[in-house]
């Protein structure tokens, strides 16, 4: 795996833990983040874990977003630079969401605009209660139109929601978070129960898993029922030729708990 300055990888057991980086800028996000962040994924996608943790680097954070201190770079970028510059930031955030494994944000803190955005490129979200999120692109002249923000989050949480965390930029604690259904639950020790949770879709079939990604992701894209029932169909047509379906059915008929290979 490559060495990266603003992101840690570590492995364990098939799970990767990919953390957020410079604690001491609560965990900010610069150019070189944006420039990391898709070559982090590719390492990850050549790895083929079981699931991917995403937090930031040190307890009590998840990111504070964009890094206030890179502003006046972007006052003097032309339109052309910024837009290259928009198209490679995105594209991180792209390849997280696209990763062929599950992702679960562990949030422990604020996550504020492009952290918000992470958080929302994943497939699960758990907080603790000191998570904090807020889409603060209005508060600096931008919009919620940044890095899938406007898409995933209506989404999440309904269109009228989103439209008042984008349009006041207010903060949503915890237990509001819960209650809007932008996060599935909140841990006092969030880290434990996503270690938790990855150990528990870890234990199922790894093909049966990507197999679902694809069909969930895929299917928020699609408007047509019937596209949608093709899609699933092909899917577990697939998935019948697997040697984890075998195993799954063979286990079944023995009362034994399968051993998944991921093939």
């Amino acid at each position: 795996m490559a060495e990266h300055r603003e992101l840690s990888i570590d492995e364990d057991e098939g799970v990767i833990t990919l953390r957020i980086g410079r604690a001491e800028r609560r965990n900010a996000m610069g150019r070189a983040f944006f420039e990391e962040l898709p070559e982090a994924a590719r390492d990850i996608r050549a790895r083929n874990p079981r699931v991917v943790i995403v937090r930031g680097s040190a307890d009590g954070g998840f990111s504070a977003g964009f890094d206030t201190a890179e502003l006046e770079q972007l006052t003097q970028m032309t339109t052309r630079e910024f837009v290259h510059y928009e198209d490679a930031a995105s594209g991180g955030f792209a390849a997280v969401r696209n990763l062929p494994c599950p992702t679960v944000a562990a949030i422990d803190g604020p996550a504020v605009g492009g952290g918000l955005a992470l958080a929302m490129a994943c497939d699960i979200r758990l907080a603790s209660p000191a998570a904090l999120f807020i889409a603060a692109f209005v508060k600096i002249g931008l919009s919620i139109g940044e890095l899938g923000s406007s898409y995933a989050l209506a989404r999440a949480i309904g269109p009228g929601r989103a439209a008042e965390l984008a349009f006041t930029g207010r903060p949503l604690p915890a237990a509001e978070a819960l209650e809007w259904g932008l996060v599935s639950a909140v841990h006092d020790d969030v880290h434990a129960a996503s270690r938790a949770m990855a150990e528990q879709i870890g234990a199922n079939s790894p093909v049966g898993i990507h197999i679902s990604k694809l069909a969930l992701i895929h299917n928020q894209e699609i408007h047509s029922y019937a596209a949608a029932r093709d899609l699933e169909n092909r899917g577990q047509a697939i998935l019948t030729e697997t040697e984890d379906t075998r195993e799954a059915i063979d286990a079944f008929a023995q009362k034994r708990a399968p051993r998944f290979r991921g093939a």
